[in-house]
This record gives structure tokens, sequence and C-alpha cells, in this order.
């Protein structure tokens, strides 16, 4: 999807992909084995690319490139290490209320990405095309399928199973073309500086926003590990060491071409299911994602996956962060003040971005910054009103 926007070349976006799945087992390592016994959560989590960070990565590759993307992945994940040594004191902004509109805001940005990707991907010579939605709604069906009728490991791996079903369908319907896999090397290092770091205001803006928002989520990701799997409440070092350990992963990410990586919600719930804490066993499937990320003609394999196949199985995990959102925020009470702090940082978030040269008389900055992403707006409504509209006190009656 990133790709796409930024217009990368076949070999780019090989490399682009290489680099996420290398970082992706890097981040996943230093929070099982923590640097300094301090970077890192020793907690069993699997990291990788997220799909929060796509609507704000989409937005700054579209209008600055893909440099301005990793100068701004460098300059939020300093923050990130910050916001990781004083978790405590800023974690009061972001209560479950907050979190969960942003959250929601996220997924509700994510629908259009997935639907035009089941249509065939924008600018496609066939989007819209019966066969696109044929492949695209199979695979939905599915994910779908696997998700509320399998049990276990199938259950948890519905998506894998949804793409891998759906790419031999779209295989068999002429879709798919291995030029990327031929043209690819067998073995290849990547370097630092590929894509270039660009450093502007607007977008460090935009996605400093982003990475505070993540890392507050990544809060809830690693206590429902904790709970989930050791029936106890993640400790501030843990909490503080996952933050920072994600934040140095994702500096040195942004030299060498990853896009943001983040705790994975489908690993919290199979580790609280299984109640499998081995660390070896997320050390294995590292190992994995760092032969795979060294070898081209396995990330070229990946571009090779039609959009159609992309959008019928994503919608569905857009769909899960949507409902997500809906939940956190129904772990709340539903007075006057929080519906108004959901329902008025969503009116605006969403409202702006559809209302299409609302924002045409501000300089160009202010479009770019809350006219092309419903969530840093949703984030800055909801955090000012969460402060601003204080909660009434109960008054007991005698």
């Amino acid at each position: 999807m990133i790709a796409k926007v930024c217009q990368l070349s076949p070999s780019d976006t090989t490399i682009l992909i290489q680099t996420s799945l290398i970082f992706s087992a890097v981040a996943t390592l230093i929070q099982l084995f923590p640097i300094f016994g301090k970077v890192g959560s020793r907690l069993p989590v699997m990291m990788g690319a997220s799909f929060a960070y796509v609507p704000i990565l989409m937005a700054i590759g579209a209008d600055f490139g893909i440099a301005a993307i990793f100068g701004s992945q460098l300059v939020g994940s300093i923050l990130v290490i910050i916001v990781g040594l004083f978790i405590k004191k800023i974690r009061v902004l972001f209560p479950p209320l907050v979190t969960g509109t942003v959250i929601l805001s996220i997924g509700l940005s994510l629908f259009p990405v997935a639907i035009k990707y089941m249509a065939g991907g924008a600018g496609s010579a066939d989007f819209g095309s019966a066969r696109n939605w044929l492949v695209a709604l199979l695979t939905f069906a599915i994910v779908f399928y696997f998700n509320y009728f399998a049990k276990g490991f199938l259950k948890l791996s519905a998506i894998l199973n949804g793409m891998v079903i759906g790419y031999l369908i779209s295989l068999a319907l002429g879709m798919v073309s291995f030029e990327p896999v031929q043209n690819a090397k067998i073995v290849q290092v990547i370097t630092p500086f590929h894509f270039g770091l660009d450093f502007q205001l607007v977008p460090i803006f935009t996605l400093v926003v982003m990475f505070i928002v993540d890392a507050v989520q990544a809060i809830g990701q690693f206590t429902a590990t904790t709970v989930g799997a050791m029936d106890r409440d993640a400790t501030d070092e843990e909490l503080s060491g996952g933050i920072m350990g994600s934040g140095f992963t994702n500096f040195i990410g942004s030299l060498f071409g990853s896009i943001p990586v983040a705790t994975f919600g489908q690993n919290v719930g199979l580790v609280t299911v299984t109640k499998v804490i081995n660390k070896y066993v997320l050390v294995f499937a590292s190992v994995i994602l760092l032969i795979a990320g060294f070898v081209p003609k396995v990330a070229a394999l990946l571009t090779t996956i039609p959009y159609a196949v992309i959008g019928g199985a994503t919608i569905s995990v857009f769909a899960s962060i949507s409902m997500t959102g809906i939940r956190m925020i129904a772990s709340q009470e539903m007075t006057p003040r929080n519906t108004g702090v959901v329902g008025t940082a969503l009116a605006f978030g969403i409202g702006v971005t559809l209302s299409t040269g609302s924002l045409a008389g501000f300089p160009t900055w202010v479009t770019t910054i809350f006219g092309n992403s419903e969530v840093i707006l949703t984030t800055l409504v909801a955090v000012l009103l969460n402060v601003i509209l204080k909660p009434k006190k109960r008054v007991a009656l005698e």
C-alpha cells in the first residue's frame, strides 16, 4: 500500500518488504532479550509492521515522498524512547475512552483502502472488474469461515489461510506475474539510507502524534499478554522497557528503510489462548523472518499477491481494529460527557477528511496535517476534550 502511493519501483518495493521483515524480527528479539537489561520488555510478544500507521504513512508518502516517512520516523522514534521513560505521567492523557476513539478512527480510515484494493487497486487498468471482486470476496469468505467456524491454530491463522487460498485462486485466473521474483537476487544484504531521510516539520508532527498513540496502545497489548498468559498485570519496568524497545528498533529501522513496527495483536490472542510463553518459540519465528528478509526472492514473491487478495483479507482486519476501539469505548460509562468526547472527536476527524477542500483557505501544512488523515484530528480533539471536560463526581445517596 505504501509502496504504491510512493510510486516505488518493483526492486525498491522488494527492499521495503525485506527491511520490514528483518526489523520485525529484530524488534521481537529486543523485546525478548532487552538491550542493557532495560530496552525491551522480556515479554513473549511478536512485533511486526503495523496497519495502524498505514493511513498516516500513505498521506506522508503521497505528499512528501518516502524519504520524509523515514525522516519523520527517526524523530518520532526518539520521542517514543522518551515516552517510555516517562510513561506513567503521559499515560493519564490517554484513558481507554480516548485510546478507543483513536483506534476506532484508525479502523474507519482504513476501510476505503481495503475497498479500493478489493476492486483491484486505484489506478489499475481493471479497477472495479468482476474478476477482482470475485477473488476479493472469495478471499474474504475464506477468512470469515476460518475466523468464525474453525478452532485453534486454523482460527488464529485465518488471514494467512485466506491469503494463501485467494492467491491460488488468482493464480488460476491468470492474475499473478512472477517477473519480480525472476528479477530479484537470491541473497541481498540491506544497506542504510537506501531511501534517504527527509526532515520536514509537517510530516514529523503528524507521525509523532501517531507514535504516541501507538505507545499507549502498546501498554494495552503488553498488559493483555501478562494478564492472559501469566495471570498478572504488567510491571512499570516491562511497560517502559517495551516502549523503549519499540522506539529503539524504529530508530534503527528508519535508517535502513523499515516502516514502523509495533506489537501484533494476533500474537497476544495466540499467547492468551495457548499459554505458550516459551521465548524460544518466538526466537524461531524471528529467525524465519530474518532468513526471509535476507532472501529478496521471498520478499519479491510477496509483491506478486494481487491487490484483490490483499483487500479481501485485510478488510476483516480493519473491521477488527474498529471493533477493538468500540469495545474500549463501551468499557466506559456512556455519560453525556463521554459520548460528547467520542462523538465530537470522530465528527471533526472524519468530517474534515471527507469534506475535500474544507481547509482550502488555510496554509498547505494545515491541510496536510488535519485534512489528509482522520487519525490526527480525532486524536487531538479527543485528548483536548478529555482534559477540558472533567468527569462529574458521583454524590453518594444517604
